[in-house]
């Protein structure tokens, strides 16, 4: 009696256990910390966008004259492309999928705002060492309130809305959701999940540079909004089961601590009357170049 041969096709159950170990093991991946992108992302943002004015102040004009660009508007120009790059690889390694039309148009406009502000912050930083006072608005500056004809103070007010709102809009709001976006999906049921000790020396100087960004770009309020809606959406998670990743908890952790050195900050420069007559209202949040201008500079 001849034998029946065994089928060549494999069992569905068999093909759907495999299927779902194979998810597992690349969400396992795909969740551990990305040292390389923090990394990157720390460096840069304080090379590129925090040393960058303070470049410009050190080299010396003879290198970089004002009618051409500086070191520091190079460093924008380094700092408008690595930073997309860099957003797009974070959202690839997302455990989950992220929204990909929202993620475009977010980076879109991320470029055409923070090239916006390349060009008024490069104006900006030359009116600095031509004696511009960045505590004073604009028409009270010693250096523009007696220009002639008066209009060209309009044209000085337009610069600075373009720098100081519409671009930092541009430029924060499309960041910030994109990192929100990424937070999203860092949720795992793996409990003991821990950060990597890079992870925690990264810690420090990352949310150093927040509190400057918030601080700097006047961003008080979209960061509140965005790290509310992140505690909302841990809460949320965690009623389902559901636990931050390494990754989730680095970007956690940052805007914790970043709140912790705003807060000192305002409180430092409460009874300052200078910058109070600067920064009016009920949100107080002095920028960082003005206590230079006002407080160090001078002396």
């Amino acid at each position: 009696m001849r034998r029946r041969p065994q089928s060549a096709a494999l069992s569905p159950a068999f093909v759907s256990r495999a299927g779902s170990e194979k998810t597992v093991s690349t969400a396992a991946g795909q969740s551990r910390f990305h040292t390389d992108l923090w990394l990157c992302f720390t460096v840069q943002n304080w090379i590129l966008d925090f040393g960058r004015p303070i470049a410009m102040i050190i080299m010396p004009l003879e290198w970089f004259p004002l009618n051409k660009p500086s070191v520091g508007d190079y460093f924008h120009m380094a700092y408008n492309v690595i930073t997309p790059f860099l957003l797009l690889k974070l959202t690839e390694r997302s455990p989950t999928a992220l929204p990909r039309s929202a993620v475009y148009l977010c980076i879109i406009t991320f470029v055409m705002g923070a090239s916006i502000h390349l060009v008024g912050d490069s104006i900006n930083h030359r009116l600095i060492l031509s004696g511009y006072q960045l505590h004073l608005s604009v028409r009270e500056n010693p250096i523009i309130k007696d220009l002639k004809p008066a209009s060209l103070i309009d044209s000085f007010e337009l610069l600075y809305y373009y720098d100081e709102h519409l671009g930092h809009s541009m430029w924060y709001v499309p960041f910030f959701l994109i990192l929100f976006l990424y937070f999203t999906g860092c949720f795992t049921q793996v409990k003991d999940e821990k950060m990597s000790y890079s992870g925690w020396l990264l810690l420090g100087p990352s949310a150093v540079y927040y509190w400057y960004l918030i601080t700097e770009g006047q961003i008080f309020v979209l960061y509140v909004f965005t790290f509310f809606a992140m505690v909302a959406t841990v809460m949320r998670q965690r009623r389902m089961g559901f636990v931050l990743d390494s990754n989730g908890r680095f970007l956690f952790y940052n805007f914790i601590i970043t709140l912790g050195l705003v807060l000192v900050w305002v409180a430092y420069l409460w009874n300052d009357k200078v910058l109070r007559k600067k920064y009016p209202g009920i949100i107080y949040v002095p920028e960082p170049w003005s206590f230079y201008t006002l407080h160090i500079k001078g002396s």
